[in-house]
C-alpha cells in the first residue's frame, strides 16, 4: 500500500514568510527522485528552486503559477513506498473523490524515502535522476490511483488498484491536467482525436486551444457555444477621449518589487537622511584603469572595471570614516559600528532592482572585488542569487551612471547608514592646472544617516573618495 506524503513550502531563511510560484518543474503523475527540484519560486530576496525531500509519484500540486503561498503551506503530495516505475497512473474520481487519512506531513514515517533536507541548497549530494512521466499501457497492470490537482481534494491516499485497460480507442487519454480536460469538455472536444505535443504525446493546454481555434475557423455549425464570462464594470466617471474604453492597470506589489517598496518606505520613515555631492575629474582614474588592463596582456586575467575601482576606493574611505559603516539599534538607542565591510551594489534585472553583497570587501583588492561583482551580477541576471547573497550589506555603492544620468539623491538601503551614488563619466569643460580643458567628469553623491554622523564626517568621506578618483595615487598610501 503506497503512502502519500505532503511536502510543504519550507522556510527559505532570512525571515521570509511567503513565496510566489513562478514555474512548476514537475507535473502530476511524474516520478521524482529525492531532492529533485520540483518548483521554482520567487521570494522577496531571490528566485530559487525548491527540492522535494521524497522520492515517488507526484499525486497533487497546490497553487497555480503566479500564486503566493505562505511558508508551511502544502506544495505537493508524493506517493512513496511503491515501485517508482509503476506501469500507469490514473486519475482519482474527480473533485470530491478519494478522501482519506493517510497523508504524511513530511516527517515521521516515510523516512526511508525522504532525505529530510527540505531547505534549499541542502541536498543529499546524490545525482538527481531524470524525471519521467508514467504513461498508461495497453495491457492489464497494477496502477496507483492519483489524487486530483484540486487543493481542496488533494488529501486522499493513493491506493493500488487493478485495472484492465481497454483498447486504445476507449482507453485513457494522454492528459494529466484537469484544466485541459475541463477546457475540452466546455468546447465538446474529443481528446482522443488530438495529437499531443508534449513529452510522450502528452496533450497540453496549447493543443486544446489550437483545436478550439480550428473549430472556430470552420463552418458555423461546428462552432461551440460561447462560454459566458463575468466582466467587472468600473464605476462611471469622467474620462478623456484618449482614455475612453481603457481601464487602469493594477500591478501587485509583491516578490522583489514588493520587498523593494517596503524597504524604501521604511528607510524614508525611520532614517533622517541627508545628501551631499561633488563633481570630480575622473580622467586620471580612467587612465590608471587603462594602464592596469593593458599591463601583462591577455595573460593578466579579467579586466578591472570602473565599478571595482570605485568599490576599492569606498573600502579605503570606510577605513578612515568607520561611522558610515554602521547601523542604528533603535531599541537600545545605540549606534553599532560594524567591523567588516559587506559592500552591496545596485543591479538592475528583469525582476527589478536587487542589491547583491560582496562579503568582506575590506580584505579584497580591486581585482578580487571585480571578480565577485561579475559573478554576482551574472547570478542576478539569471535569477540564481541566494537570499544570503542579497542580505547583510553594511554599505551600498549605486552606479546609476549606466542609465545615462549625471546625479541622484539615493535612498539608503535600510538598515545601512549610507550609500554612495555615481553618475555617468562624460567629457566636460574643466579647469585643469589653470587651463580650460576637456576632462572626464563624474558626479558623486553621498546620502547618509544623520544620526550616525554629522556633515563634517560625511563631507570628509566624500572628499576622500573624490580625491582618490582625481588622483588614484592617493589610494596607494592605504594599500
Amino acid at each position: 500500500m503506497p503512502q502519500v506524503l505532503e511536502f510543504r513550502l519550507p522556510d527559505l531563511g532570512e525571515g521570509l514568510t511567503e513565496a510566489e510560484i513562478v514555474r512548476w518543474l514537475v507535473e502530476v503523475g511524474d516520478v521524482v527522485a529525492i531532492d529533485q527540484p520540483v518548483v521554482e519560486v520567487e521570494t522577496a530576496k531571490a528566485m530559487v528552486e525548491v527540492p522535494c525531500p521524497y522520492g515517488g509519484v507526484v499525486t497533487a500540486r497546490f497553487g497555480e503559477e503566479g500564486a503566493e503561498l505562505p511558508v508551511g503551506a502544502p506544495l505537493l503530495t508524493v506517493a512513496v513506498g511503491t515501485d517508482a516505475g509503476a506501469e500507469a497512473v490514473v486519475s482519482a474520481a474527480g473533485p470530491g473523490g478519494g478522501a482519506g487519512s493517510g497523508v504524511g506531513t513530511g516527517s515521521g514515517s516515510g523516512a526511508a524515502e525522504a532525505s529530510g533536507n527540505v531547505l534549499v541548497g541542502y541536498g543529499t549530494g546524490a545525482p538527481v535522476a531524470r524525471r519521467r512521466r508514467v504513461r498508461p499501457q495497453t495491457t492489464a497492470a497494477p496502477v496507483a490511483a492519483r489524487v486530483t490537482d484540486s487543493a481542496a481534494e488533494a488529501t486522499a491516499v493513493a491506493a493500488v488498484v487493478s485495472v484492465t485497460v481497454p483498447d486504445v480507442a476507449q482507453g485513457p487519454v494522454a492528459v494529466v491536467s484537469p484544466l485541459v480536460r475541463k477546457l475540452a469538455r466546455q468546447h465538446d472536444l474529443d481528446l482522443r482525436q488530438l495529437a499531443g505535443s508534449g513529452p510522450d504525446g502528452l496533450i497540453l493546454r496549447a493543443d486544446v486551444e489550437s483545436a478550439i481555434r480550428a473549430l472556430a475557423e470552420g463552418p458555423a455549425a461546428a462552432i461551440p457555444a460561447p462560454v459566458p464570462s463575468v466582466v467587472s464594470v468600473p464605476e462611471p466617471g469622467p474620462v478623456s477621449e484618449a482614455t475612453a474604453g481603457t481601464a487602469a492597470e493594477r500591478i501587485p506589489l509583491r516578490g522583489v518589487r514588493g520587498a523593494v517598496a517596503d524597504k524604501l518606505a521604511r528607510s524614508r520613515r525611520e532614517i533622517p537622511d541627508a545628501t551631499c555631492w561633488v563633481d570630480a575629474d575622473a580622467t586620471e582614474l580612467m587612465a590608471a584603469r587603462a594602464a592596469m588592463n593593458s599591463a601583462g596582456g591577455p595573460a593578466a586575467g579579467p579586466k578591472v572595471s570602473v565599478l571595482a575601482l570605485l568599490a576599492r576606493i569606498c573600502t579605503a574611505a570606510l577605513a578612515r570614516f568607520p561611522e558610515l559603516n554602521s547601523t542604528v539599534d533603535l531599541e537600545a538607542r545605540e549606534i553599532v559600528r560594524l567591523p567588516e565591510v559587506h559592500l552591496g551594489f545596485a543591479a538592475q534585472t528583469e525582476r527589478g532592482l536587487v542589491v547583491p553583497v560582496v562579503r568582506d570587501a575590506q580584505v579584497r583588492n580591486a581585482e578580487s572585488i571585480g571578480a565577485e561583482i561579475t559573478r554576482l551580477t551574472e547570478a542576478a541576471r539569471t535569477g540564481k542569487l541566494t537570499p544570503a547573497e542579497l542580505t547583510g550589506g553594511t554599505f551600498t555603492l549605486n552606479n546609476y551612471g549606466v542609465f545615462g544620468v549625471d546625479g541622484s539623491t539615493p535612498i539608503i538601503n535600510h538598515p545601512e547608514a549610507a550609500m554612495l551614488g555615481v553618475g555617468r563619466i562624460v567629457p566636460k569643460p574643466w579647469v585643469h592646472e589653470g587651463e580650460l580643458a576637456v576632462r572626464q567628469v563624474v558626479q558623486l553623491s553621498l546620502t547618509f544617516d544623520h544620526r550616525v554622523c554629522d556633515g563634517g564626517t560625511a563631507g570628509g568621506f566624500l572628499r576622500y573618495v573624490a580625491d582618490c578618483v582625481e588622483q588614484p595615487a592617493v589610494l596607494l598610501r592605504t594599500l
